[in-house]
């Protein structure tokens, strides 16, 4: 698929996915004879793990390293033993970043829902 159904499928901008590319953290799988981009499912599985950290507040070199990680368990080879348990150690270490931050997430949001009723109780009253 072209860059614009890709955009359209994971809600990123033409200019945010061409950043990631920039970057390297996704690669189109292909272009097409007039030079167009193409991407696969398997692209857009992968614009979807960026965008899903990105507002967890996951830096470009942390996602390159999980993406890193994945890409290596997903491949076709048999991995030693203890790569295998690194790479699924690395992989841990994200789950329990994301679980954390997700915590803060939920507290921030807490607090701001506590200040929304606030103000609305203030407008209420000072209609009276």
């Amino acid at each position: 698929m072209q860059i614009g159904e890709v955009a359209a499928r994971t809600e990123l901008s033409l200019r945010t996915i061409r950043h990631y590319e920039e970057t390297g953290l996704v690669l189109p799988s292909a272009r097409s004879q007039g030079g167009f981009r193409l991407y696969t499912e398997a692209d857009v599985a992968r614009l979807m793990v960026i965008r899903r950290m990105k507002p967890l507040g996951f830096t470009l070199d942390e996602m390159r390293t999980l993406l890193e990680a994945t890409d290596r368990l997903d491949a076709d080879e048999e991995l030693p033993p203890a790569e295998r348990e690194e790479l699924l150690a690395r992989i841990r270490g994200f789950e329990q970043v994301t679980r954390q931050r997700m915590a803060d997430l939920r507290t921030q949001l807490s607090r701001a829902e506590e200040f929304a009723e606030t103000l609305g109780r203030r407008l209420t009253a000072a209609r009276r």
